[in-house]
């Protein structure tokens, strides 16, 4: 599972052929959330509040690299690294 970013504990993944609808793994410490690309919401899982908003707000910023990335890993090739949330 490609690493796409990394910020403030938050390691953001997104698998290789994975199932629809486009989303990416959020992981944060032993929490772990599936986060909608298209329109960010918590489609599975969970983050502690503070965590959640943050990848919430990373992924509206880089909702146009993560549809690349989303298209990338479903082609099964490489995926772009994306800038962490500052």
């Amino acid at each position: 599972m490609p690493e796409l970013s990394r910020f403030f504990g938050i390691v953001v993944r997104i698998h290789f052929e994975d199932h629809v609808p486009p989303h990416f793994h959020a992981i944060y410490g032993e929490f772990e959330a599936e986060i909608g690309i298209d329109r960010p919401q918590l489609l599975n899982g969970s983050l502690p509040p503070r965590g959640l908003g943050m990848a919430m707000e990373w992924a509206a910023l880089h909702h146009d690299d993560l549809r690349i990335a989303w298209d990338l890993a479903r082609s099964g090739r490489p995926v772009i690294r994306i800038e962490p949330l500052r």
